[in-house]
């Protein structure tokens, strides 16, 4: 790379700027995001993002899995092109940040290329990928999942929201089914720009996150039964009480991850409790269960922790369970040659970094499975994350975005 590319620089003001503007889009009640999966704050969000990318002479294309591609010409634009984006769609209480940046911080790669009128040997594509979050249809990181080969593509039009609406139905309605097969998308590299969602780059002063893989999840459904009956007239001795139990369970799930330290995490996310009456013994609790681990040995241990202990816990409240198992992402690691392009970009720029394991799912981990990936994060404030009040400074979010120019210029190429 000549001298005049390694003094690029992005434009910090505008690429915050844009993702102020993306947040008017679907704004939650306290500073926040709230566009849900193909909803209608999710389609505005979409049109207003091809919109910027058309503005810069970019050609688009949909998948059949809604995933939005939107192409900067290379010199040689037979080449596949080296992409980079995330996600537009946000948790119900969402921050500005999550996701977005990634796909907002490609666009201020390609406007910055634009405006400086660098031609790059392959094509640079920006990638919004749908249905991140998983919060409208479960499971996450579907679209990318389908894209990696992870998920049948029936499979995943065919998952509902809670009004039964399917995701196939969701992408009709909101213009964004295209014709292009999902996965039939040629790619050099992908990489992906993302705030870190947790406390570590802040508390060690770091700008940069180079992430080297993700670890891996289990999600589960858990049902555990008892038997409804009066309140104030079954002896606590005769009780089936399938909220105690539950409430049991909780404690146990946290003590696994407690147990399993340093890297081990477990939540129950999700509790739906019935009959949901005052004077009603609860005759039946459902619940989320989210276990993850960087190491997949371990991690298997850790369900297998999990799958005696509720047993055991039924047994002795008089209830029965059923663990559906929801999905599995296995731990990953990224292309090392996408990772030392993100390093040698970082330490050309000067910037305080480390390297790091994503402890959250991103689009990269199930990408990385079919295409040369890596990961770049940036601090946000306390590792807050899924809030409102989510926050990431502009000067971090512009040092990532450097990161992420001169990352992506290294695998592209400058045109000669």
């Amino acid at each position: 790379m000549n001298g005049s590319m390694h003094r690029l620089r992005v434009n910090g003001e505008r690429l915050w700027d844009s993702i102020m503007a993306m947040a008017e889009i679907g704004p939650g009640k306290h500073g926040g995001s709230s566009r849900l999966a193909l909803t209608e704050e999710d389609r505005a969000g979409r049109d207003r993002f091809v919109q910027w990318c058309v503005e810069e002479q970019c050609s688009i294309t949909v998948d059949d899995m809604g995933n939005i591609f939107a192409r900067r010409a290379g010199k040689t634009d037979s080449l596949p092109p080296v992409c980079a984006g995330s996600h537009l769609d946000t948790q119900p209480h969402g921050g500005r940040f999550d996701g977005i940046y990634g796909v907002l911080a490609a666009l201020e790669v390609v406007r910055t290329l634009n405006e400086n009128g660098v031609e790059t040997e392959a094509p640079i594509e920006i990638v919004d990928w749908t249905n991140e979050e998983g919060s409208r249809f479960s499971p996450a990181m579907i679209a990318s999942g389908v894209f990696a080969g992870l998920f049948d593509k029936e499979y995943a039009w065919a998952r509902q929201d809670q009004a039964g609406i399917t995701l196939y139905e969701a992408l009709q309605q909101i213009g964004y089914l295209g014709s292009q097969p999902c996965g039939n998308h040629p790619m050099a590299a992908l990489f992906e720009a993302h705030i870190e969602q947790g406390p570590i780059l802040e508390a060690e002063g770091n700008q940069i996150g180079i992430v080297t893989g993700g670890q891996g999840v289990k999600w589960f459904d858990a049902t555990i039964r008892g038997q409804d009956s009066h309140a104030g007239t079954t002896p606590m001795s005769r009780r089936k009480d399938a909220l105690l139990a539950a409430g049991e369970a909780v404690g146990m799930i946290n003590r696994i991850a407690l147990d399993n330290p340093p890297h081990a995490l477990s939540t129950v996310g999700c509790l739906s409790v019935s009959p949901d009456s005052r004077n009603t013994i609860p005759g039946a609790v459902r619940m989320s269960i989210d276990i993850r681990h960087p190491e997949d040995s371990r991690l298997h241990d850790m369900e297998q922790e999990l799958r005696v202990n509720l047993d055991d816990m039924a047994a002795r409240h008089g209830t029965e369970i059923d663990l559906v198992p929801v999905w599995h992402n296995p731990p990953v690691e990224f292309d090392p040659a996408c990772v030392r392009a993100v390093s040698d970009a970082t330490e050309a720029l000067g910037l305080r970094s480390q390297r790091m394991v994503s402890g959250a799912g991103h689009d990269a981990c199930q990408v990385c499975r079919v295409v040369p990936t890596a990961m770049i994060f940036v601090p946000c404030r306390d590792g807050l994350s899924h809030n409102e009040a989510e926050y990431a400074t502009p000067e971090d979010l512009e040092a990532g975005c450097n990161v992420l120019l001169h990352s992506m210029l290294r695998v592209a190429g400058i045109a000669s």
